[in-house]
């Protein structure tokens, strides 16, 4: 089965190729091709993830897999959440993003967080019933970044029980214990289920 990946995000390319590679599928991505990224204009993680999912496969014909992910931080109510990857602006570079949440934070006591992932699955565009699975990550915010791996916020991600921020983290770890990686085989699980009794 022809499969399409909808992101442009070439971080979440590389921590999903190698799960979704799993179910034998020939899998390409958004940014393999001239598919531009539509508007996410939904009010939550879920919406985004199938506007852009309903986006793709209509314009490739293709089955599609897409996800939203952000990080909601308690003290800041809930932000960046939908607006993670833009926290800083429209073009906003992870670093950016960065410096913007550590000055949102610069006297806030409570430094919990947890990171959340909406993925979902469509036959087509007009799938009526598409999958849908998430995951959430909890964690705490540094006051500094550490560690040079992963994207986004996980420099400054701090996980307890790994006493490691995701940054530090092997990809394997991560894509076993993060929040995308948590939706992934959610999803994958549903998807072998239906595979298997179809």
């Amino acid at each position: 089965m022809d499969l399409v990946l909808a992101t442009r995000n070439q971080g979440k390319v590389d921590e999903l190729r190698p799960m979704l590679e799993t179910l034998g599928v020939n899998l390409m991505n958004q940014a393999e091709t001239d598919i531009p990224s539509p508007e996410e204009d939904g009010a939550t993680f879920v919406e985004n993830a199938l506007i852009k999912a309903r986006a793709v496969a209509r314009a490739t014909g293709l089955p599609c897999i897409a996800d939203d992910s952000g990080l909601v931080v308690t003290a800041l109510d809930g932000a960046p959440g939908i607006y993670s990857a833009r926290y800083a602006g429209q073009d906003a570079s992870d670093e950016q993003n960065n410096q913007k949440l550590l000055g949102a934070l610069a006297n806030q006591a409570d430094r919990s967080a947890y990171f959340y992932c909406c993925m979902v699955f469509l036959q087509h565009a007009d799938d009526p019933t598409p999958l849908i699975a998430s995951g959430q990550w909890p964690g705490e915010i540094l006051h500094q970044p550490r560690g040079k791996g992963g994207f986004g916020y996980d420099p400054l991600f701090w996980i307890p029980e790994q006493q490691k921020t995701a940054a530090e983290l092997s990809k394997e770890t991560k894509n076993r214990i993060s929040h995308r990686g948590q939706a992934c085989a959610a999803l994958l699980g549903t998807l072998r289920a239906q595979t298997l009794s179809s």
